[in-house]
């Protein structure tokens, strides 16, 4: 019973990993397809070291190790791509922007 349950995750796991790449193909924002291959690819990789932790149960704290860093830094690295991938806004009217350059192009 156990066997076929660690089976099963690890299968369901790399069912995520496919389903999670295939909205690369399509058509969509460069955002919306990141989102969609984190949570895949997250998902998919916790439900593969839960279906290990089923058959190597010596190993669990490093199982559970990798899992919680997994969800930490998949969410963390998601982040960081998305904020970087967005242009900086000037905050307020007089802001400056990066090169000292104020909105309108004038210069101080």
């Amino acid at each position: 019973m156990k066997e076929s349950l660690s089976l099963l995750l690890l299968l369901v796991g790399l069912l995520f990993w496919f389903a999670g790449t295939w909205p690369l193909l399509g058509r969509g924002s460069f955002l919306r397809k990141l989102h969609y291959l984190g949570i895949a690819d997250t998902l998919g990789s916790a439900l593969m070291l839960v279906g290990l932790l089923l058959r190597l149960n010596p190993e669990w704290p490093l199982l559970l190790l990798a899992l919680l860093s997994l969800v930490v830094w998949n969410t963390i690295f998601g982040y960081v791509l998305a904020s970087c991938s967005q242009p900086l806004r000037a905050q307020g009217p007089g802001a400056e922007r990066p090169g000292g350059e104020r909105p309108g192009g004038e210069r101080p």
